[in-house]
């Protein structure tokens, strides 16, 4: 149990010799394997977790702590409290789905899975690390596997999408170390990248003396560098043309993990470092923040609305809901910020379904032009089911997870920004019409004679999309049964940013 953290992030790891001890077939077998195995090794931080320490400054649980280079203070320092407890688990059941839906890979199976295990580890170092350096080394490390998994297996532009993908992040990246190591320089009190001993500085009244850089205020600067790092991955307008590329070229494994995982580690980022570090730099910038909230919701629905690709629409789809994660946090309510980290669970498990179920149909259709298709509900009545059971979570239909969330962000942030919050319901509405058009023209209609003989959807693939519809479900009538990981943390992270 003292080093449960470790075997969780590292699991996935261990399977990557034995890709090359078996045959390349068994490849597959090996990759879903680590993902159960590390599902069930991490069951212990879920049902031991203390769910009344309030974390953020202190009260981390399941820690290790060791020397890494002590002449900087850099430490292997990884732990765990309620904010980042809801997206390691999203990160372990993605990696189950993913896996699954990585079936049918049939080239290159060996180097395709170790890196999508090398991507598992990465994603769950971030969201325990609580050291800057170590954060920033699972960050940049995210980037490898990614890069490849979309410029080798992904579609016809692939190389196009999978350097637009790592030159937008890398970019976002440099800054970030910079900030890394201003924060280090100028820390109140030793220097140090202990990242929870610093927001406990600034919490107990300690500032950064750095200087004034281009007439502005270090703090300012430094926050500024970490919030574009953190925004190009969630990503914010006008950081986000990196992701419909990235979504239409990449397999559909990975379209599930960058939606499902990855878009969050930005918001995660602003939750653990950007704003508890600066919280007088949050309020300074917290007008601007629900701007930007603002756009992405509107403008991601009204390009959603706009799409001829299927999956490109709900790669804008995924921008818009991602602005109310964005709302949720600058409102910095108790709502609002529970809403906000509730909505990155659920938007994670819906939106994988999505890209599921549009690789579903691409696998045999061999497109995703929505008005190539028509009238495949009669030929396909399991897949229209199933299709039309994710299209009513992204809508945000009352009994669906999607509904919860989004209601809270909505009250937290009415509290604070009226109209932008009334501005914002604009695009629930849009979002009704972009799905909803799009499932009439792919399921309704005269069929396409074309697509007489579709087959209906396999076991494997029920078998990934099936977990995630339960899910959906239960959050939606029993939301607390996740809020109650990050409640009290949360709530005392609101504290923080608007005291």
């Amino acid at each position: 149990m003292s080093h449960i953290l470790s075997w969780v992030v590292f699991v996935p790891l261990i399977g990557v010799p034995f890709l090359w001890l078996l045959p390349a077939k068994k490849a597959k077998w090996i990759a879903l394997m680590a993902t159960i195995v590390d599902f069930f090794i991490a069951i212990p931080l879920f049902t031991q977790f203390d769910k009344t320490v309030k974390g953020v400054t202190s009260g981390m649980q399941f820690v290790e702590k060791l020397p890494w280079i002590p002449s900087l203070g850099v430490e292997y320092y990884i732990g765990i409290d309620g904010i980042s407890i809801a997206m390691i688990l999203l990160t372990l059941i993605i990696g189950v789905v993913a896996a699954l839906a990585s079936w049918g890979i049939s080239q290159y199976e060996r180097g395709y899975f170790a890196m999508f295990l090398l991507l598992q580890t990465a994603m769950l170092g971030v969201f325990v690390a609580l050291d800057l350096i170590l954060f920033y080394l699972f960050w940049e490390i995210m980037l490898f596997p990614m890069y490849f998994l979309i410029g080798i297996w992904g579609g016809p532009r692939r190389i196009y999408a999978a350097i637009k993908f790592f030159l937008y992040t890398l970019a976002g990246s440099v800054g970030m170390l910079l900030a890394i190591i201003a924060i280090w320089y100028f820390a109140p009190g030793e220097r140090t990248f202990n990242m929870i001993e610093l927001v406990q500085r600034i919490h107990e009244g300690g500032s950064f003396s750095g200087p004034v850089i281009f007439g502005f205020p270090f703090t300012k600067v430094v926050f500024i560098a970490l919030f574009i790092g953190f925004a190009i991955k969630v990503p914010i307008f006008p950081f986000h043309t990196w992701l419909p590329d990235a979504h239409v070229e990449a397999p559909t494994a990975i379209s599930v993990v960058l939606a499902g995982v990855l878009l969050k580690m930005g918001t995660y980022g602003f939750l653990r470092i950007n704003f508890p570090l600066f919280p007088d730099v949050f309020e300074w910038f917290r007008d601007f923040l629900i701007a930007l909230a603002v756009i992405n919701i509107v403008y991601g629905a009204l390009c959603a609305l706009a799409q001829s690709d299927l999956k490109k629409m709900i790669a804008y789809s995924s921008v818009s809901h991602m602005g109310f994660v964005l709302l949720g946090i600058g409102a910095a309510t108790t709502q609002g910020i529970n809403g906000a980290v509730l909505q990155m669970f659920n938007h994670g498990t819906i939106t994988a379904m999505l890209f599921l179920l549009v690789g579903v149909v691409y696998d045999r259709a061999h497109h995703r032009q929505i008005a190539g298709f028509g009238g495949l509900a009669s030929v396909t009545p399991v897949y229209a089911t199933v299709t039309s059971i994710a299209f009513m979570a992204a809508i945000g239909l009352p009994g669906m997870s999607g509904f919860i969330s989004e209601f809270l962000i909505l009250t937290g942030a009415f509290k604070v920004y009226q109209v932008a919050t009334i501005v914002s319901g604009l695009g629930i509405i849009f979002g009704a019409a972009y799905m909803l058009w799009a499932y009439q023209r792919v399921f309704f209609g005269p069929l396409n004679v074309k697509y007489k003989n579709l087959t209906d959807m396999k076991f494997v693939e029920l078998a990934s999309v099936v977990p995630l519809i339960i899910i959906v479900f239960y959050l939606g009538i029993l939301p607390d049964r996740l809020i109650g990981f990050f409640e009290i943390s949360l709530n005392y992270l609101s504290s923080i940013l608007i005291s």
